[in-house]
């Protein structure tokens, strides 16, 4: 029988727990409506600690979002049309979640059906084997799953023991009433004749005696049952303990750090679901146990006792108090982080939420929270408990929030949407600093009550480390400090310390995960890549990978000092390409077009071995954000001689007049792209369309691209026959004037013998050619008709 029919006849809290294993992470509806499709993927052959396994997932996703819209297709009726949308929207939700982390897609369903298989198994006592569902993750599900049924057996255990001592009490007093009656009964014997009191004493005498000494009895068992309950609620609140630390300290922890790595361009963090199901369990459970120990201690108020107890009861009340609190005060965190470059007077939002919020019914009187700017030492005294109320380092405005509870999935949170910086206050810097090196943080406070005002907290959360900057030059460098505090801040920190230096291949990963993200590919960072960012970062000339792994690289060889004989840093360099790439280049890089990382010399050496007319694109050693064209030709100076040329780079402003694929195609004399495949091949495809034919007299004027050197006609007799205009400075945009007139290509060479352009010798063409395309067509052409 299929797992999911099982699932559904669950019952009390094992269909409790089966429930919280959905979300906004995984509808429900999504295992309903594809549980047969679900439960017939190959879920446990691919494994998760592998990266190499992501395209299986990448391919498990895109088989579920099909499946979904596949579903929503056939979706007939009125009730049909609504659950149409909600699938269609299922669809679109799961492949914007996973689509840059599949394997957590694979994670989340493992778990699903491991924990499902496992309450459906414990619910009908079978043996049968679970069947490889469980990877390192499920395992620690599962612990921790285990741990909470044994707290929930404990504390029954308890509240079991506590009925029993409370009826056991209420006996005890009883029978003291009674001993009280008798002990009267014989004080008014006194008022008796002789005889009769003689008569009746002997009795009372003796029941006295027989309740006394039960009562005796009674006193020490009742003490007894008291001195066990306190043991058993000590165990109790150890595991307690324990369980807590493995969800706040790991689990949490872990949680954030991958927010952390997630600000540099990781997989996203992930729901906060589970956690927030596993907190509220251990705010049921602690609350539980607070409640039996606060009667116990009524009741030993109730019938003091001499001994022990009062002590011990003492005590485990301060722990219960330090344990809820602890969860109270880490579960008040930054679900959607502030941005960590924040520029002034511009608007930004973040969300905080309190995971034991709906629990602990904080929601019934909705706290206010309020956002501040502050400083590192501010921060620093922050976490040393140092009095710095009403410090700040700025003004934040819109920076109050109600926390608001939502209903349907159970979080209460504060959406701050219209934050904005209204000022900074800056500190002194530290030797050579800039202030795109110094870091400040967004602090998030409030105060609630829990129980009917029994417990008043006061919690903080800090944001991520934030740069801030007042103008947008400035973003590639505070990016560089994001970026490097993210990489390779320790947990637990003092705000907000960094290692001063890093191993190359730490960085590597980092450099490597930014990379990626900003530019939206699976395709990262080769090993020849990063050999060649290596031989640029150390000024060094080895190829080989392992000379680099022990190699450590500063702060200041990162982003503070220049390279050697430039104006700019290794980060700024690097950002410089991402920029580039992700703007502009982002289909050829995925391609594998752009070999990119190639200095001058490597070009060389790879296109003498080629057939002429074969190019490769490589990224500008000498300027930000530009990319070159390299290719092998005859020389014209020399007979029979061949040698490498290289147009000078191009950078976004060129690309906004001409994209890099027309750039290609304007080009004749480039024929392969290295190492042999022809161009058209590669590029085709994103060739912009011809241009249609002259609407109501007028024509379109058509810019293309020359290099005067390698000029030839184009063949092609629907274009006409037109010769070309040199655009100068960058690889010439041209016009083409189809009959109206013709002007001679510029008989200077404008490469040099590096293949290189003279800026000089051309801006007077570039400005030509820029006035030429500004003037009506009739002053252009003398006359045509317009």
């Amino acid at each position: 029988m299929a797992v999911w029919i099982q699932a559904q006849q669950l019952q009390g809290d094992a269909l409790h727990q089966m429930q919280s294993l959905y979300g906004q992470h995984f509808p429900i509806e999504v295992r309903h409506y594809l549980s047969q499709w679900i439960e017939s993927q190959l879920w446990d052959a691919i494994d998760l600690e592998n990266p190499q396994e992501e395209f299986k997932a990448k391919r498990l996703l895109d088989s579920l979002t099909q499946e979904l819209q596949n579903k929503a297709e056939h979706q007939v009726g009125e009730d049909g049309f609504l659950l149409k949308i909600k699938l269609g929207h299922y669809a679109s939700q799961l492949k914007s979640t996973y689509d840059r982390c599949p394997l957590e897609l694979v994670r989340c369903i493992k778990h699903i059906l491991y924990t499902e298989q496992r309450l459906v198994r414990e619910a009908t006592n079978s043996s049968s084997p679970v069947g490889g569902m469980m990877d390192s993750m499920s395992q620690k599900y599962q612990q921790i799953n285990q741990a909470f049924e044994e707290l929930r057996l404990l504390t029954q255990d308890t509240e079991n023991d506590l009925r029993k001592l409370q009826h056991n009490q209420e006996y005890f007093i009883i029978q003291y009433q009674e001993s009280l009656r008798i002990q009267a009964q014989l004080t008014s014997l006194a008022t008796l004749p002789p005889a009769d009191r003689q008569l009746r004493e002997p009795a009372l005498l003796s029941k006295r005696a027989t309740v006394e000494a039960w009562l005796t009895r009674e006193a020490n068992t009742l003490q007894k049952y008291r001195l066990d309950l306190a043991e058993k609620h000590q165990k109790t609140l150890q595991l307690l303990r324990k369980q807590q630390t493995i969800i706040l300290d790991d689990e949490l922890i872990q949680w954030k750090r991958r927010q952390q790595l997630a600000g540099n361009g990781g997989p996203p963090e992930g729901g906060l679901d589970i956690l927030q199901s596993w907190c509220e369990k251990l705010a049921e459970t602690i609350w539980q146990n607070r409640q039996q120990i606060r009667r116990a201690e009524h009741l030993r108020q109730q019938l003091p006792i001499p001994g022990p107890i009062e002590k011990l009861l003492n005590e485990l009340n301060s722990t219960i108090t330090d344990i809820i609190s602890a969860l109270v005060t880490s579960t008040f965190i930054i679900e959607k982080q502030p941005p960590q470059v924040l520029k002034t007077q511009t608007k930004f939002a973040a969300t905080v939420r309190l995971l034991v919020g709906g629990k602990l019914n904080v929601h019934m009187n909705p706290p206010q929270v309020k956002a501040t700017i502050v400083s590192e030492q501010q921060a620093k005294a922050l976490l040393k408990n140092e009095n710095t109320r009403n410090d700040s380092s700025g003004e934040i405005l819109n920076n109050n929030c109600v926390m608001e509870y939502h209903q349907t999935t159970g979080t209460l949170s504060a959406h701050f949407r219209n934050m904005s910086l209204k000022r900074i206050k800056r500190s002194d810097r530290r030797g050579a600093e800039s202030v795109t090196e110094e870091k400040f943080t967004i602090l998030f406070e409030s105060q609630f009550s829990v129980g009917g005002n029994e417990l008043v907290f006061q919690v903080k959360t800090l944001s991520l480390p934030v740069v801030v900057i007042v103008h947008g030059s400035q973003d590639n460098n505070a990016t560089a400090t994001v970026l490097w505090d993210n990489a390779f801040a320790e947990p637990g920190r003092v705000p907000f310390l960094v290692p001063d230096k890093v191993l190359w291949p730490q960085l590597c990963d980092a450099i490597n995960m930014k990379y990626k993200a900003e530019v939206q590919s699976n395709r990262g960072l080769s090993e020849e890549n990063l050999v060649f960012l290596a031989q640029k970062a150390f000024s060094s000339s080895s190829n080989n990978p392992d000379d680099y792994r022990n190699m450590t690289m500063t702060w200041s060889q990162f982003n503070r000092e220049s390279l050697p004989g430039r104006n700019f840093t290794f980060w700024q360099w690097f950002d410089g390409v991402m920029e580039l790439t992700k703007k502009h280049l982002k289909p050829h890089w995925n391609d594998g077009a752009i070999l990119g990382f190639v200095n001058k010399q490597q070009a060389q050496d790879m296109l003498m071995s080629k057939p002429n007319g074969t190019f490769l694109l490589r990224f500008s050693d000498s300027e930000i954000g530009g990319i070159t064209i390299a290719w092998v030709a005859e020389n014209p100076n020399k007979a029979g001689e061949r040698m490498v040329w290289n147009l000078m780079p191009y950078t976004t402003k060129d690309f906004s007049i001409r994209s890099l694929a027309d750039r290609i195609s304007d080009l004749n004399h480039l024929l392969f792209l290295y190492p042999d495949r022809h161009k058209d091949e590669v590029f085709s495809k994103y060739y912009t369309p011809p241009l249609s034919k002259a609407v109501d007299g007028y024509v379109k004027p058509q810019i293309k691209q020359v290099v005067p050197e390698f000029t030839t006609a184009n063949p092609d007799p629907a274009i006409g026959n037109p010769t070309y205009m040199d655009h100068g400075a960058s690889p010439a945009p041209v016009n083409h004037p189809h009959a109206y007139g013709i002007y001679p290509p510029m008989s200077d060479s404008m490469l040099d013998t590096d293949g290189d352009f003279d800026l000089d010798d051309t801006m007077d063409v570039a400005r030509h050619v820029e006035e030429l395309l500004r003037r009506p067509v009739e002053s252009q052409w003398g006359g045509q008709q317009s």
